[in-house]
Order: structure tokens, then sequence, then C-alpha cells
């Protein structure tokens, strides 16, 4: 299953890459955090880890640590402007219960 992009957060994400003028992909992993337990990390790769899997589509690669991978497997990845908001959404079909901020998730 892996990671999946939707074309709203690969553009998104290729546009950030360019802005920065360097990186390679995007980050993506789970840290402890927040009243349900994990929460989302985000974050732009210069040097990969020797252990990250790597996903491709549409043209964005997208990184994820060995031990955040059970918890992101199928999760697919979006990018939505509503409003003055904005900012990546996050469907994961391994998430139980999150919090009622959005902040933070349990398995």
């Amino acid at each position: 299953m892996g990671i999946i992009l939707t074309q709203q957060a690969a553009d998104h994400i290729s546009r950030h890459l360019q802005k920065r003028g360097k990186g390679l992909g995007l980050r993506l992993g789970v840290k402890p955090a927040g009243c349900s337990g994990m929460s989302y990390q985000i974050e732009y790769v210069d040097d990969p880890a020797t252990d990250d899997q790597v996903f491709e589509q549409l043209g964005v690669r997208v990184y994820v640590d060995p031990q955040s991978m059970p918890y992101l497997e199928g999760i697919e990845l979006d990018y939505a402007r509503e409003g003055l908001n904005e900012g990546f959404r996050f469907s994961n079909p391994n998430e139980k219960a999150s919090c009622g901020c959005g902040e933070s998730f349990t398995i």
C-alpha cells in the first residue's frame, strides 16, 4: 500500500522544494505527542537516512523512517485551502481516534 499523495499535495510539495532551492522530498513521520498519543511530523529532506523507505508519486518523493512506517501504512496525504486556512490533511486507515483539535491521533 505505502503512502498515497493527492495531486494537490504533490503540487504543494514541489512548489516548496522549488522555493527552497534544495531538497529531495518530504519526510513524513510520527512522534509521541498530544492528548491522543501520536502526532504527524513533516519536514523537508536534504539528506535522507540510509534506512528510510522512499515512495515516489507524481514526481515527488516521500521519505518515511522504519519506526513510523507501521503507523503510516496506507495513509493518504492531501493539501487543501479552505478560506484563510490551508495545510496538509491526513487520511490514515490505521487511525482509531483523534483529539478534538485534530493535532494528535491514536492507533
